[in-house]
């Protein structure tokens, strides 16, 4: 009895063993062979691209064409009298300076009857009619004025919108030309891109025109000092006015005498030429 007690024993013991070597085979299999569950791997984030002309920490904007501000050209004209020229320049050249413009032309002139200091002013946009203000007040008396606001948005756009275009052409035909197969097509594809440097030179020159204009807006100012008349020369009044048209009368007088003067050799060959073929007629 006891021996089979002790080989029930044995026998549970084996089959024991045996079943646990089974369950770990099978679990050591699944560790080699199942992978990794793909849901728990990260995929890193793809690096940030960075434009060519991007300068770091500076917002892209749009393209130029797409954020034009208002182009206004402003130009001015005024006519100043004074009493003393000199000291109304030096005012002008005083108010010229605290409003940051600059003197583009100056020209004097002397007359019969006055002087007068043509003055043409660069001033910035910002500051034209505070100058024009200043220009009005502790001068002296404005005879005229006259301010013209002109909107070339329009056109300034479009001048860079074509220019754009033409700098795209410009680059495509710079790559035709590295792959050019005949002499033929290399000479043409250069006249090509003559043409287009020489347009994209002119716009950009119109650019900057504009942008010289719209950033700084010109003023023609004209400063004059009315002289006395002498009482002798020329007095103002009817008896003035009638001796100076007498002297004129006779002036002209003159003139037209000169002149009829001038045509004396016809006044001679003419008469002449008329007795000559008179008298040829008689004897014929």
């Amino acid at each position: 009895m006891i021996k089979k007690i002790i080989f029930s024993l044995f026998l549970l013991m084996v089959l024991n063993c045996t079943k646990t070597d089974k369950y770990s085979t099978v679990d050591a299999s699944l560790i080699d062979v199942i992978p990794e569950s793909p849901s728990k791997m990260e995929t890193p984030p793809p690096p940030m691209e960075v434009a060519k002309n991007e300068v770091p920490g500076e917002v892209i904007s749009p393209k130029k064409t797409d954020t034009i501000s208002k182009k206004i050209i402003k130009n001015g004209d005024m006519e100043i009298a004074v009493s003393n020229l000199l000291e109304a320049k030096k005012k002008v050249s005083e108010i010229i300076k605290n409003n940051k413009a600059y003197l583009q032309s100056e020209t004097f002139r002397n007359s019969d009857t006055s002087e007068n200091i043509n003055l043409v002013i660069r001033v910035p946009h910002q500051n034209f009619d505070a100058i024009i203000n200043s220009f009005s007040d502790g001068i002296g008396a404005v005879e005229a004025k006259t301010v013209k606001a002109e909107d070339v948005t329009e056109e300034y756009t479009d001048v860079s919108i074509k220019l754009e275009n033409k700098r795209i052409y410009l680059e495509k035909y710079r790559e035709m030309l590295k792959n050019a197969a005949s002499t033929k097509d290399m000479l043409e594809i250069q006249e090509n891109i003559r043409a287009l440097e020489d347009e994209i030179d002119v716009a950009e020159g119109r650019l900057r025109f504009i942008d010289d204009r719209v950033n700084y807006s010109t003023l023609e100012l004209l400063l004059f000092k009315e002289k006395a008349r002498s009482s002798a020369t020329s007095k103002i009044g009817f008896g003035s006015r009638f001796g100076d048209s007498i002297a004129e009368g006779w002036n002209s007088f003159v003139s037209f005498l000169l002149g009829l003067i001038s045509f004396w050799p016809f006044f001679i060959i003419i008469p002449l030429l008329i007795f000559a073929w008179k008298k040829w007629r008689r004897k014929k």
